[in-house]
Formats: structure tokens, C-alpha cells, sequence
């Protein structure tokens, strides 16, 4: 059952749910991953995204959503400057990703602790959106819901430990996935 939101698209700032509320929900996402503000930005745009970026708004979008802001900011169209007031460095490129939706990102990010992450993804219609890499990790998440990453060793043990850790704090846990690379996505 579609709810109104998913029939006439998100609350936003900006021309185009993919586009602009899509990329700025890209951006939110890259911002937890890291921790915080990056104090560097490198967006690498594939196909839709790249062709259009500067029209449709989505090159301040995804500089919005880094900077913690929501789609329906009314600064979202000032990103770059309030960036820049923040002293976060930010570069744009297009780049061929491969098989991927055309509405995708590659940013590679430094932390606010210096550490470097990579997050991949694509916005996919009406705000909505898929997180599909974090370094060297495929993943699969839309961020509607809580989710725990985890990279580990292989080994007996683990998965039990975590999920013990989790259940002493009282959280459910609706679903799992492990990976051969070690990822845990959405609870």
C-alpha cells in the first residue's frame, strides 16, 4: 500500500525527488556512516546524476545532506557556501560505475576523525534511497530503518557475540544478513 508521500513525493527543497531530495537523504547517509561532517568531499556522478547534476540541483543537494541538512532545508541551495564557511573541501566528477541505477554516487570521504570511507549509492525514485558500498563492502540498505554494519573476522563465534551484545540491550533484531565479507544490513 503506497502512502500520499509515495504518490506525490517527499516534502523538499528543490526540483526533483531523485535529484534533490534523493541526493540530499545520499548525503545524510554518507554523514552517519563517517561519524559526522567530512572535512573533505570527493563525488564521483554516474549517468542521470551526471548529465544533469548542475540543473537539477543535485550537486548542492549531496553537499546538503554531507552537511547534516534535511530535503526540505531551506539552505540546501546555499550548500556550497556554508560548506565552505565550515572549511569542507568538495570536488565533483563523472565517472562510469558500472552496472548501477543512473542515479548514482561515488563519495569518497574523509571523517572528522582523518579516517577515509567510501560510500556508494543510488537514489531510486520519490526521495527514497539504496546504499550499495561502504569501502570495499557491497551492501544493500535504504536507511529507513536502523542498521548495523559490521566487518569482522571470519570465525566461529562472532555473529553470537554480536547478536548476544545486542539482545543484553534489549533490541530486536528483524533482520540479518551475513555476507562472505562480513555485513550485517537493516534491524
Amino acid at each position: 500500500m503506497n502512502g500520499v508521500f509515495d504518490i506525490i513525493g517527499p516534502i523538499m527543497v528543490g526540483p526533483s525527488s531523485s535529484h534533490t531530495a534523493g541526493a540530499v537523504r545520499l548525503g545524510l547517509a554518507a554523514r552517519a556512516i563517517v561519524g559526522g561532517r567530512p572535512s573533505r568531499a570527493a563525488l564521483a556522478l554516474h549517468g542521470s546524476f551526471a548529465q544533469t547534476y548542475r540543473g537539477h540541483g543535485t550537486d548542492v543537494a549531496l553537499i546538503a545532506g554531507i552537511l547534516g541538512m534535511r530535503p526540505d532545508d531551506e539552505r540546501i541551495p546555499d550548500s556550497f557556501h556554508v560548506a565552505r564557511e565550515q572549511g569542507m573541501e568538495f570536488t565533483f566528477s563523472r565517472a562510469d560505475l558500472g552496472d548501477v541505477h543512473p542515479n548514482s554516487v561515488l563519495m569518497e570521504l574523509t571523517g572528522p576523525n582523518g579516517s577515509q570511507t567510501t560510500v556508494g549509492g543510488s537514489s531510486v525514485g520519490g526521495g527514497n534511497i539504496l546504499i550499495t558500498r561502504i569501502d570495499r563492502f557491497d551492501v544493500d540498505f535504504t536507511g529507513t530503518s536502523h542498521a548495523l554494519i559490521v566487518s569482522y573476522r571470519d570465525q566461529p563465534g562472532v555473529i553470537a557475540k554480536i547478536t548476544s551484545l545486542l539482545a543484553a540491550e534489549n533490541v530486536n533484531i528483524v533482520r540479518c544478513e551475513c555476507r562472505a565479507k562480513g555485513a550485517m544490513r537493516e534491524r
